[in-house]
């Protein structure tokens, strides 16, 4: 009862600054303090996103199915990455600094060269999106393992149980909360990702849509853009919350 009421005076809170952030915005553009044509009104935002959502609805399929796409196979490369490196202690230290590496190189510097090898299809979308995603799950799934109880390891061992056994009853079970913290944080790439590819070549999409629009000088559709990818990425990360909660059932008892 008490997380459930602090929960919900959280979400109050966040509406309540929201609403004023949205009443500021809105007086800055009306008196004048801004212009109209450097930073639309959220009057006029939310007029925008009404006008082009049929557009908006279109572009953001495609995005999508790049974004979820790229994620689900960015989660089985990370997912394999972390149980291998695991497996092989070898293996963690000669690919885990590849791994680190692959995230230092910007996205923005990727995305040419893969529209260069692989074309303007959905093809190099989605491979720039499985770089940028898989790194959040590899790590913390690699880090939930390596933090398994030894005493529960041993026990186990002692019992005879082999590597599957204490991989599936010790291992798996504790990584679960590291992964969902990184498939949050991947579902929030994943979309960021395919905008980015989308900027770099492409025939549809929502980043597709934003280069046209800023060479219309169209800001307040840009913007309505914008807030639409940022409701898309929330939520992705609502649906991994929930998602979480089916799959780790004994955490609500824990907090209890």
């Amino acid at each position: 009862m008490k997380q459930r009421l602090q929960s919900t005076t959280s979400r109050i809170w966040s509406c309540s600054a929201l609403f004023l952030i949205l009443i500021v915005w809105q007086l800055v553009t009306w008196t004048g303090l801004v212009g109209e044509f450097m930073l639309p009104s959220p009057v006029q935002v939310a007029r925008a996103f009404a006008d082009e959502f049929g557009a908006l609805m279109r572009n953001a399929g495609t995005t999508l199915m790049e974004a979820f796409s790229g994620l689900m196979i960015g989660v089985a490369v990370g997912f394999g990455a972390a149980v291998v490196m695991d497996h092989c202690r070898r293996l963690y230290q000669a690919f885990y600094p590849l791994i680190v590496l692959t995230q230092t190189v910007p996205a923005i510097a990727i995305a040419p060269l893969l529209v260069l090898w692989f074309g303007y299809e959905m093809t190099p979308k989605i491979i720039l999106i499985v770089i940028t995603t898989f790194f959040p799950i590899a790590v913390g799934l690699l880090n939930g393992f390596q933090a398994a109880d030894p005493a529960a390891v041993n026990l186990l061992r002692a019992m005879g149980a082999g590597r599957l056994q204490i991989f599936r009853y010790i291992k798996l079970p504790g990584a679960m909360g590291p992964f969902f913290s990184g498939l949050k944080i991947s579902a929030s790439y994943a979309v960021v990702g395919a905008v980015i590819s989308e900027w770099l070549g492409g025939f549809n999409g929502l980043g597709v849509y934003m280069l046209r629009v800023k060479k219309a000088f169209s800001f307040d559709k840009m913007f309505a853009v914008i807030f639409l990818i940022s409701a898309i990425s929330l939520l992705l990360m609502w649906a991994v919350e929930r998602l979480q909660k089916l799959c780790m059932p004994w955490e609500a008892f824990q907090r209890k």
